[in-house]
């Protein structure tokens, strides 16, 4: 008889609380996802002040290395050793970045805070997905993971807009400073709401495996970064970062497969939901940011817009990405369907990329929000619904892990995409520039410094074939990605529509469990066990879809 109010009152608490620590982490992700962008408004600005011009490129790359490296060593060690420790230590390493960048005297002692910041951002990533996996069901994760999207989409807008407005305003450093109010909201989270079964075991450190990943990595995203733009692709340096990352990809592949605890485990790899929907994700984001990172620069040099103006325009796109992302999850908490979305999302971000390859200077401003808004459209019903296909595919143990690994692939694209279509954008340019201007030598040989401002006050003559080269490098490029996106959309119709789980199992040993039980767990019956899913069953960790 004392167990009926207990049960009758717990089901308020667990909400209270989950809608907390949901927040908390959040809040965590917007922190990363933030500081991509936050700094592409403010950069010029910091390395004139920081006497850093041709360090510039560091900046940025120090962040996107860090946290692509460390994505995958989080998900294993909390895969292994739970994940509220990594989320605390990512979130205090984040903020010690963001000290360190505050103060910042030199352009070097930045780009150190970029790299602690980085070591933070990839753990604030994947621990956030990874541990509403811990609480929530797979059938009911659909809709946190639909806000997850949005919260990137936010975060794609906001951080440029952000960052104009504290450097405009009361300085760069505030783009730094902002970041610790946020990680201390975010900590309270972690630290007061997020209570989850303790692992009693110690952690065996894939060591050989994460050196051989961050050697491959760093020299995949140098190669990408640097081809092109320092160095031509036939430069020994280029090729010496490809030989590099072949090799050191290599000896990770077997190294893997003999640790005992490897950080990527070659297993997951014999998953077909698990490697169709990881090469799809990292075609689509080759698409993503090789159509968006250059379409600010393409507004203010083609429609003549400011900084502040070219953000705002992306709006459409965000705001589409917002609105798919958080209804395609509700519905697949309704209804447990979700093959089709990531299906059509492809096909609607093919269409999107197709529209865009048709723009040319005279056209309005409005067909080129609208073109935009389609490819956050598909975007929405895609990309967070990769992530859950993956989370439903294996045990709650291994979720962290294979969570890691698909958004591991998925940087790995965006980076690509960007620093391949910028390259190309810029071969194109340059070209068009060369054809175009032939006899106005002085203009031809002094493109590299050209912004808004000197474009809108070129003679009309001289400022229409700058405009139509602009316009021309840049719109066949999105033709060039279709084929990406309709190449997703074939291999996830190959995609197996398992069922969502509908309740967790989860491992309780005696004095192991330090920290309770987590906040949301199962419904009352779980009804393929027969049993009563409030006592969770001695064994492995795993959701009722695995069984």
């Amino acid at each position: 008889m004392s167990r009926t109010p207990a049960h009758r009152a717990e089901p308020a608490e667990r909400t209270q609380h989950l809608g907390l620590l949901f927040v908390g982490l959040m809040l965590s992700m917007l922190l990363a996802a933030l500081n991509q962008t936050v700094l592409s408004t403010a950069l010029p600005t910091i390395v004139g002040e920081l006497d850093g011009v041709d360090e510039m490129v560091w900046v940025i790359t120090a962040y996107i290395l860090a946290s692509t490296i460390t994505m995958p060593v989080y998900g294993k060690l909390g895969d292994l050793m739970g994940r509220k420790p990594l989320l605390v230590t990512a979130i205090l390493l984040f903020m010690a970045g963001s000290v360190v960048g505050a103060l910042a005297g030199t352009i070097d002692v930045l780009i150190v805070a970029r790299v602690f910041q980085g070591l933070g951002g990839g753990g604030l990533m994947i621990l956030a997905q990874a541990t509403i996996a811990d609480v929530v069901p797979a059938r009911e994760r659909g809709k946190y993971m639909g806000v997850m999207g949005g919260v990137f989409a936010l975060a794609s807008v906001a951080g440029p807009l952000l960052g104009g407005f504290v450097t405009e305003g009361p300085g760069w450093r505030w783009a730094f400073w902002i970041n610790i109010p946020l990680g201390l909201l975010a900590l309270a989270g972690a630290v007061l709401f997020l209570h989850l079964p303790r692992h009693g075991e110690r952690p065996r450190l894939d060591v050989a495996g994460m050196v051989l990943l961050a050697v491959a990595t760093t020299c995949l995203v140098l190669f990408a970064t640097w081809g092109g733009s320092r160095y031509e692709w036939t430069d020994p340096v280029i090729l010496a970062l490809v030989a590099g990352t072949v090799a050191a990809g290599a000896a990770f592949v077997a190294v893997e497969r003999r640790t005992a605890e490897p950080i990527i485990p070659m297993h997951l790899f014999g998953e077909a939901n698990f490697n169709l929907t990881t090469v799809a994700g990292l075609l689509i984001g080759v698409a993503m940011f090789g159509a968006i990172g250059y379409m600010p620069t393409y507004l203010q040099m083609v429609h003549g817009v400011d900084a502040t103006a070219s953000g705002l325009l992306m709006v459409p796109m965000m705001g589409a990405l917002l609105v798919a992302s958080t209804l395609s999850g509700q519905l697949v908490s309704r209804t447990g369907r979700y093959k089709w979305m990531p299906i059509a999302g492809s096909l609607v971000v093919a269409a999107g990329l197709a529209l865009l390859s048709t723009l040319t200077a005279g056209d309005a401003l409005w067909h080129l929000c609208v073109f935009i808004a389609v490819l956050g459209l598909g975007l929405g019903l895609s990309m967070q619904i990769l992530v859950l296909i993956v989370q439903n595919t294996f045990p709650l143990r291994q979720v962290g892990t294979a969570t890691a690994a698909n958004n591991y692939f998925r940087q790995i694209g965006a980076t690509l995409g960007s620093a391949v279509v910028g390259s190309v954008f810029a071969g194109r340019l340059t070209d068009l520039m060369a054809q175009r201007l032939p006899a106005q030598g002085g203009t031809a040989a002094s493109t590299n410094s050209l912004t808004p401002a000197v474009v809108a006050g070129l003679p009309e003559a001289v400022r229409a074939p700058v405009v139509s080269s602009y316009n021309d490098a840049l719109t066949p490029i999105f033709l060039w990605i279709v084929p990406l996106a309709l190449v997703a959309a074939l291999l996830l119709c190959f995609v197996r529509e398992k069922e969502l789980a509908t309740s967790l199992e989860r491992v309780v040993e005696g004095e192991a469990v330090g920290e309770g039980e987590a906040l949301v767990p199962p419904p009352a019956v779980d009804e393929r066990a027969g049993r009563d899913a409030t006592v969770p069953p001695r064994g492995p960790v795993r959701s009722t879809a695995d069984r």
